[in-house]
């Protein structure tokens, strides 16, 4: 059932690019690279390819135009700008790097960081409050702000908790969006702070206009 998961969602992220770029699809095999004829009829690479192609730590989306990851590099920009990023979440309480905040100037990117953070999400290694995860879902149940990435510095347990959070708001049970946690986690496994952090959370709290909302919300 994940590997399925996975692979329906890989095919979600060609269709949102192939959309962003008026069905044109950027492959490896149209970047341009430098090759040889050799004897046999067969072609060696060179040198490599000019344009890297390499999705951030801990990438995937999650519905249409809504992604997840860890902090991108600058390795990863290639990549985001095929996206066509309207805005992206910043969980985390650190700093981002300043390659990827150039990255954002650049691109005109809305970025929204420090949610309603205080004492409680000051340890990285606390969870986020019920105000921080409210504020982040307001943001991505507003269509206006898509194509949408949500991160931390891993891409795992505070960008875990709002997308459980949402997966609880779109009536997902809590062993699904338990795994769907875990599967980001790493060799450490899940935090049961998380866990119960998304268990608890009220989604009546969050009020939907469903006219702003996007579709898959709806259906």
């Amino acid at each position: 059932m994940s590997d399925l998961l996975a692979h329906s969602k890989d095919n979600s992220v060609e269709e949102d690019i192939k959309d962003n770029h008026k069905n044109e699809v950027i492959t490896i095999d149209q970047v341009q690279y430098h090759s040889k004829q050799n004897n046999d009829n067969t072609r060696s690479i060179t040198a490599p390819p000019s344009l890297r192609i390499v999705p951030p730590l801990n990438f995937n989306p999650v519905e249409r135009y809504l992604y997840r990851s860890g902090q991108p590099s600058t390795i990863n920009h290639s990549f985001l700008k095929e996206l066509n990023l309207k805005s992206i979440i910043w969980l985390a309480i650190e700093d981002p790097q300043d390659n990827f905040l150039k990255f954002i100037d650049e691109n005109n990117i809305n970025f929204f960081y420090n949610l309603g953070f205080n004492n409680i999400d000051s340890n990285s290694w606390d969870g986020l409050s019920e105000n921080s995860i409210k504020q982040a879902l307001e943001i991505m149940i507003d269509k206006r702000n898509y194509p949408l990435l949500v991160c931390c510095g891993m891409g795992r347990h505070r960008t875990g908790t709002i997308i459980g959070c949402l997966r609880k708001l779109q009536g997902w049970n809590l062993a699904s969006v338990s795994e769907e946690y875990r599967r980001f986690t790493g060799n450490r496994g899940g935090r049961i702070l998380v866990e119960l952090l998304i268990e608890a959370f009220d989604v009546n709290s969050i009020k939907i206009n469903r006219e702003l909302a996007p579709d898959w919300l709806l259906s």
